[in-house]
Formats: C-alpha cells, sequence, structure tokens
C-alpha cells in the first residue's frame, strides 16, 4: 500500500515539475540583451524565480542508476579512453569492468559496492581513484523493483554466491576492496573460498568502515536495527512492487524508505543543503550549486532492496551478529574466518563515522586468527566521516596509497 501511495504522489507531482522545468527555461531563455536593461532588483527577482522553478522541477526521486561518467583516464603521462564492460550479468547483478585499452595489466581489483538503497555509482569517487594504477571491476548491483519474480529470491546467500562467482570469473590473483555493508558478505565469500581452497580466492582484502561487528561502540544505526524485532521490520518496511514495474509483485526493501530514514537521521544538515542550493541558484553562484546538485542527484537516485536481503542482513548482521559470534551459515555450511591464510587483510575506519563506528571493522583481525601479523593491518583515518574513508581529498590524497601498497605487496 505504501509503495502504491507513493507511486502515485510521485506521478501527480509530475505536472507540477513539468511546468515548473518548463517556466524555467523560458526565464533562462531570456536574452541578455534584455537582461543588460534591467535594473539590479529586477534581475534578482528573475534570478529568484528561475531558482525556485529549478527547486522544483528537482523535487523527485530517480529510480535509474546514474552514469559513471568516467570516459577517461590518466595513467603515466597518458590520458586512455575508458570503457565499461558487462564481464557477467545475473538479473540482480553485474560485474562491471571499467576497460583502458592499450594500457599494460595492471592488478585486477573487484569493488565491492554496498547494496543499500543506492546504486554502485555512490563509489564512482572511489573508482575514478583507483583506475589509474588498477584494473578495476564493481559489483552494479540491479534496482529489486526491475527484477521479475521468476528470478527467484536474493537473500544473504545469494549476494555472497555472486561475489564468489564473480572472484572466480575474473580469475586467480585478483584483490578485493569492499566498502560499507557488503564487508561482511565479502569476508564470509573469502572465508568459503579459502576453506574450498578456490584457486580465484583473493590475494588481499580491504575492508572500508563496515559493520563486522556491531556490537563495538553501537551507533544510531544499529541502535534502530536493534530496537525492533525482525517482524516489525518485515510489517512495517517490506512492500510490494506495483505493477506497473518488471519486478511486480515481488516483495522488496523500497529505497525511498530507505533515504528517508538516512535522511531523516541528520534532517537539519540536508535542509540547510537545500536552502543553501537555493540562494546560489539565486546569487547566479553556478559553481557552488553545481556541487550541491551534484551530490544530491546521486544521492536521490535509490533502488529497492529483495526482501530477503534487508531482512536477513538486519537480522544476521546488526540483530544477532552471527559473523562475529561465529555462528554464521552460507548454504548450509559454517562460515570459518579461520581458513583464511593467505589473503591479506586491511581494515579500515574513520573517526568521525557515525555510522560504522570504530572498532566494529577492526574486529576482522580477531575472526581471521590464523593469518600471520605481517598479513593484517588496520588504518584509522582522522577527520573523516563514513563516507570520507572512501570518497573525497582524504581518501585520494592518504587513504589510497595505504590501500594500493596493500595491493602491490600482495600481488
Amino acid at each position: 500500500m505504501l509503495y502504491a501511495l507513493y507511486q502515485s504522489a510521485a506521478d501527480m507531482m509530475l505536472p507540477m515539475r513539468a511546468w515548473a522545468t518548463a517556466t524555467g527555461q523560458t526565464l533562462a531563455g531570456s536574452g541578455p540583451e534584455a537582461r543588460g536593461s534591467w535594473g539590479a532588483e529586477t534581475r534578482e527577482s528573475w534570478r529568484a524565480a528561475g531558482a525556485l522553478c529549478e527547486m522544483m522541477s528537482r523535487a523527485t526521486l530517480s529510480h535509474r542508476r546514474p552514469s559513471f561518467g568516467i570516459d577517461e583516464v590518466t595513467v603515466g603521462n597518458r590520458v586512455v579512453p575508458v570503457q565499461e564492460e558487462e564481464v557477467l550479468a545475473t538479473p540482480f547483478g553485474t560485474l562491471l569492468r571499467f576497460a583502458k585499452p592499450g594500457i599494460p595489466p595492471q592488478p585486477r581489483v573487484l569493488l565491492v559496492a554496498p547494496l543499500s538503497g543506492h546504486f554502485a555509482t555512490l563509489l564512482r569517487d572511489t573508482v575514478r581513484v583507483l583506475l589509474p594504477e588498477h584494473d578495476v571491476h564493481i559489483t552494479d548491483w540491479a534496482n529489486a523493483r526491475d527484477v521479475g519474480l521468476w528470478n527467484g529470491r536474493f537473500g544473504f546467500d545469494e549476494y555472497v554466491e555472486h561475489l564468489i562467482k564473480f572472484l572466480e570469473t575474473m580469475g586467480p590473483g585478483a584483490h578485493v576492496i569492499a566498502v560499507c555493508q557488503p564487508c561482511v558478505q565479502t569476508l564470509a565469500a573469502a572465508a568459503v573460498m579459502a576453506e574450498d581452497d578456490n584457486p580465484a580466492q583473493p590475494r588481499s582484502m580491504t575492508l572500508m568502515a563496515g559493520p563486522i561487528d556491531t556490537r563495538v561502540s553501537p551507533t544510531k544505526v544499529n541502535e534502530l536495527a536493534m530496537g525492533k524485532p525482525i517482524s516489525w521490520f518485515e510489517q512495517n518496511l517490506i512492500h510490494r512492487v506495483p505493477l506497473r514495474y518488471p519486478g511486480a509483485m515481488r516483495r522488496v526493501y523500497p529505497g525511498f524508505v530507505q533515504l528517508t530514514a538516512f535522511m531523516s537521521m541528520n534532517a537539519e544538515r540536508h535542509i540547510k543543503a537545500q536552502v543553501d542550493l537555493y540562494k546560489h541558484l539565486a546569487k547566479g553562484e553556478v559553481e557552488q550549486a553545481a556541487t550541491i546538485k551534484t551530490f544530491y542527484d546521486e544521492y536521490f537516485a535509490v533502488l529497492d532492496m529483495a526482501s530477503e536481503f534487508y531482512l536477513e542482513t538486519v537480522q544476521w548482521v546488526f540483530q544477532e551478529h552471527r559473523l562475529a559470534k561465529g555462528e554464521l551459515d552460507w548454504k548450509g555450511r559454517r562460515v570459518n574466518p579461520k581458513a583464511i591464510r593467505r589473503t591479506a587483510l586491511f581494515t579500515i575506519e574513520g573517526e568521525r563515522d557515525d555510522i560504522c563506528a570504530i572498532g566494529q571493522t577492526v574486529a576482522a583481525h580477531d575472526l581471521c586468527s590464523s593469518l600471520r601479523p605481517y598479513r593484517k593491518k588496520h588504518y584509522m583515518q582522522a577527520g573523516v566521516g563514513h563516507y570520507g574513508v572512501f570518497s573525497g581529498r582524504r581518501w585520494a590524497s592518504q587513504i589510497y596509497p595505504l590501500v594500493r601498497n596493500t595491493i602491490l605487496a600482495n600481488d
């Protein structure tokens, strides 16, 4: 019912947004000759009206993956084109490679993107920084509302299975970097592959700001997950996809619900950002406005999660702490991180992370007790929150060099 109401409201907004877009284009289309003859007060009023129209036209969510927009990259002293290649595709996700034709072989990296309400393009900056020196592949997860019921379920086990298949497709010698929520699934996949002596088990595993053990310094996110029984989450947050979409009647955790939850945690900051955007537009401050628009274009692009994956993640990771307690099973077999002996482990945390607190990711070191000390390393980045661990200035200048060195040392 909630999904249908949301869709009806979005449909009702279409005429208003179309009008705002057309009006804004008309205002922007006034020639410079006309604008030059206006007084300062008139120009300011005109810009303010145009800014209001743009804000109205932007008042919507997108359910389609944005473009990565990485068309070229500088490798050494050469600028080379970047081509996106689908290496392996399933209904629920694609192993996407950023190919650089003509470049000699580089360390192969699987970048595991979160499946938490946003698309893999959330890691655009992570990809851009890795790309000059690595052969980067990424898990490009599908929007569950576009996946037909006949394709079956997609839960925790299927996520781990996808990671194993992706690594096997990439072949022996690859490295894996997991960001946020999939650190748990990545560690589970590495453990299963190690126990099976799978030749494609990764040479190094970098876990960035992930909830390996959320009993350590619980955050608001962890407290919310613990505050209700799993039956409450299923009854109140899981909804059926409307009939108009390919995944009609699939039970999902809608992306717009996840976005609402995230924004409510920092409501003042998001409101201020929208007010600032309007002011920049009204003043004609194009560059400042573009920065805010770029962030929210990505932030407002949401995807639905299959109900099985969402509920199992909440219950197994955040409520029951199965991996941390040594009680996690994958397809009926116990996951044993002690089996990991050859995959180097690097964990990274952010000092100001309010989603995955300090101590939650480094807990992986205790679980991987068979690894020699020289194969384990931890780093805490001062002054960054959750997103600063994998995007922004400190990621590029301080964190990435350590990730690169870990990969090179084990390649």
